[in-house]
């Protein structure tokens, strides 16, 4: 397996080509809880699985909590931002939020660590 500093260990299926997508929640008390992860064959197809994981997080908010998530759904500006920086070869992140836990989805180049 390679590892990229701070991330979740690629496994090696996950190297050859393609885009790594992970979705994690950070706790206050500094615990990591995996929440999924897959393999898009292209930016598109990762920026889907971030919405479908946004979709899920923002589905067990409370409302004001929620609102971000709501809006990253709908606004095709970013949807095209995040497609642009994952063609660039750059890693793409958003972070939602509630009192207690900080939710990480991203999604990079297979391989990279940029």
């Amino acid at each position: 397996m390679v590892t990229n500093a701070g991330a979740r260990p690629l496994p090696a299926s996950a190297l050859s080509t393609g885009y790594w997508c992970e979705a994690a929640a950070h706790t206050r008390d500094s615990r990591t809880i995996w929440l999924n992860s897959h393999r898009a064959s292209s930016p598109q197809l990762a920026v889907r699985w971030m919405q479908t994981r946004v979709q899920d997080v923002t589905d067990q908010l409370d409302r004001p909590y929620a609102q971000p998530g709501h809006h990253r759904l709908t606004d095709e500006t970013e949807h095209e931002r995040a497609r642009t920086t994952l063609t660039h070869g750059q890693t793409y992140v958003l972070t939602l939020y509630d009192d207690s836990t900080r939710y990480v989805l991203s999604a990079r180049r297979a391989g990279g660590t940029r």
